[in-house]
């Protein structure tokens, strides 16, 4: 199987956040970057897809240079080679903007499969993937705990609402975005990660891709969350007051 991993680059989860100047996006000056980890759950079944079934796990990637590191990783991690988009303007592109760079890179590969990450940790839209499908006039699955090959395709495991699941097959190629959890994630042995620099990656730019720019959807302002405290009083007798505790802490604060 060929399966095309998309994977995208974020500000690491723990770095303090400031907004920029303009009010738009958040200050990336002196921001340390990771691997979104969404994606590497994708990246990580895709590479146990290879261990079972063999064939090739192409790392996608657009991003300025700085994306590099992140490319390293998933070589590092077990993709045999990589693709860079070049695009200094990603921040400016909108979901469909970037799905037309990934669909543009995907055609040209003919894979039998294109995972992403179900959201991205600094968006956190969750449409890439399937607007991706959707360019490429392909079959799609959203949250994805696990995939099998069959011999008419693939048969997935969905996770659905309050524990439930759901069982589908799929012809291919097909595009699946995949839940974060399913798998325990690798990581990259120091073999691993000298190896990867021997390995493939392909550089693409937007141009070459012929992927228009022009977002459909623009941020106009980013703020900080406000931070509010209230205090409520509680009457009644023992019983009550622990029932309403109770309902509060589930339906208002959602932490039951």
């Amino acid at each position: 199987m060929k399966i095309i991993v998309a994977i995208k680059q974020v500000p690491d989860r723990d770095a303090p956040v400031r907004i920029d100047t303009a009010g738009t996006w958040i200050d990336e000056s002196d921001l340390q970057y990771a691997l979104n980890e969404p994606d590497a759950y994708a990246l990580e079944e895709a590479l146990q897809l290879k261990e079972k079934h063999g064939g090739e796990v192409i790392a996608l990637c657009a991003g300025p240079e700085s994306v590099g590191t992140t490319i390293r990783e998933a070589l590092a991690k077990g993709a045999d080679r990589a693709i860079h988009i070049a695009c200094d303007d990603l921040g400016a592109r909108d979901a469909l903007g970037v799905a037309r760079l990934l669909a543009a890179a995907a055609k040209q590969e003919s894979p039998d499969l294109i995972l992403t990450g179900l959201q991205s940790e600094d968006l956190g839209q969750g449409q890439t993937g399937v607007i991706v499908a959707e360019l490429l006039g392909l079959p799609h699955a959203t949250l994805i705990l696990h995939i099998e090959k069959t011999d008419a395709g693939i048969e997935v495991k969905r996770e659905l609402e309050e524990g439930w699941f759901q069982n589908i097959q799929l012809p291919t190629p097909a595009v699946l975005t995949i839940q974060s959890g399913g798998n325990k994630l690798r990581y990259a042995t120091l073999m691993g990660i000298k190896r990867a620099r021997m390995k493939e990656v392909k550089q693409l730019t937007a141009a070459e891709l012929g992927a228009d720019g022009n977002p459909v959807v623009v941020l106009e302002e980013i703020v900080l969350p406000t931070k509010k405290k209230s205090t409520q009083m509680l009457t009644g007798t023992p019983k009550e007051v622990a029932a309403a505790l109770v309902e509060k802490l589930r339906f208002e604060v959602r932490v039951l």
